[in-house]
C-alpha cells in the first residue's frame, strides 16, 4: 500500500471510532494490505492519539488464545498499544461511550520492572523482568463492521482495542502457576467463560516472550513501567451496556468490570 492509503485506512479507522459508524473489512477495501501495511496503519494512530495528549503506557497481545483464533480465524498473535485514557479500576464504571461492538476477556497483566534492551530477549530475560502479575479484564472492541475480521483487519485496529480493567493486589510469578491457573469469568454471578493459564500460547509468559523479541526487533523494546496485557485465557464475551463482569484467576485474586446502562438519551437514538 501506498503512504497515501495508509493514511487513508487510519483516518477511516478514527473516524469510524468517533461515529460508531463501522467500516467493511480494510482487507476488502483495500486488496493489497499486508500484515506491514497494517502495523503501518496502526502506527499512524498511535501518532494521532500522541498528538492529541495521550500517553503509551504498554501494550497489548492479541490471538493468544486457540479459542479465540478460531472464533476469528486466524492462527498467529498480534501486538496493539495500550493508551493512558484506555485504563479503569476495579469496579469503576465504564462509560458506553467508548464501547465500540463490546467483547470482554480476561487475561494475566504483567508490570515490567527492568528494561528489555538486548537484540533478543529469552524466557529467563522476560522472567527477570517481570516485576508482578494482576488479574484483568480486556474491554475489546472493533471499528470494523459485524467483527468481520482476519489478522490485517485487527492489527490495523490496533489490535481490536478499546479499554482494560485491572485487579489491585500485585503478585510475584513465584506466588502462583502461571500454566495452570483456573479462570472463570461471571455476568452477575453466571458463568460464560473459562479457562486457564496454558490457553495463552501454553503459558502467559511465553506471549511476552513474543512481545519482547517483536518490539525488540522494532527498536521499540519493552522497558520498566511497562504494562503487558498478555492474552485471553478463555473465549471472549460480547458486552452490553449495565453488565457486570468479574473473573477470577487462581492465585492472582479477582477484578471486576462494571459497565454503565445507556443514558435515556442514548436509548431514544
Amino acid at each position: 500500500m501506498t503512504p497515501l492509503l495508509i493514511e487513508e485506512a487510519a483516518a477511516a479507522l478514527a473516524t469510524a471510532q468517533r461515529s460508531g459508524k463501522y467500516l467493511a473489512p480494510l482487507r476488502e477495501t483495500y486488496d493489497q494490505l499486508s500484515i506491514d501495511d497494517a502495523y503501518a496503519i496502526q502506527r499512524v494512530n498511535t501518532e494521532r492519539r500522541l498528538a492529541e495528549g495521550r500517553r503509551v503506557v504498554g501494550c497489548k497481545i492479541g490471538l493468544t488464545s486457540v479459542a479465540v483464533q478460531k472464533q476469528l480465524g486466524v492462527d498467529q498473535p498480534d501486538f496493539g498499544m495500550l493508551f493512558d485514557d484506555m485504563g479503569y479500576g476495579d469496579g469503576e464504571p465504564i462509560p458506553s461511550s467508548i464501547l465500540t461492538q463490546p467483547k470482554v476477556e480476561s487475561e494475566v497483566a504483567f508490570v515490567i520492572g527492568r528494561d528489555m534492551t538486548m537484540d533478543n530477549p529469552t524466557q529467563v530475560d522476560v522472567l527477570n523482568a517481570i516485576e508482578y502479575a494482576l488479574p484483568a479484564l480486556e474491554i475489546v472492541g472493533s471499528r470494523i463492521a459485524d467483527w468481520n475480521i482476519r489478522i490485517t483487519d485487527t492489527i490495523g485496529d490496533n489490535a481490536s482495542s478499546s479499554a482494560y480493567v485491572l485487579g489491585t493486589i500485585p503478585r510475584k510469578l513465584s506466588e502462583f502457576d502461571l500454566r495452570l491457573c483456573g479462570m472463570v469469568m461471571e455476568r452477575r454471578g453466571e458463568p460464560v467463560s473459562v479457562g486457564a493459564g496454558a490457553a495463552c500460547l501454553g503459558n502467559p509468559v511465553n506471549a511476552v516472550v513474543w512481545l519482547a523479541r517483536t518490539m525488540a526487533s522494532l527498536g521499540q523494546p519493552l522497558k520498566a513501567g511497562d504494562l503487558v496485557l498478555s492474552g485471553a485465557l478463555g473465549p471472549m464475551v460480547p458486552v452490553v451496556p449495565g453488565d457486570v463482569f468479574e473473573t477470577r484467576i487462581h492465585g492472582l485474586g479477582s477484578v471486576r468490570a462494571v459497565f454503565e446502562p445507556l443514558s435515556k438519551n442514548e436509548v431514544r437514538s
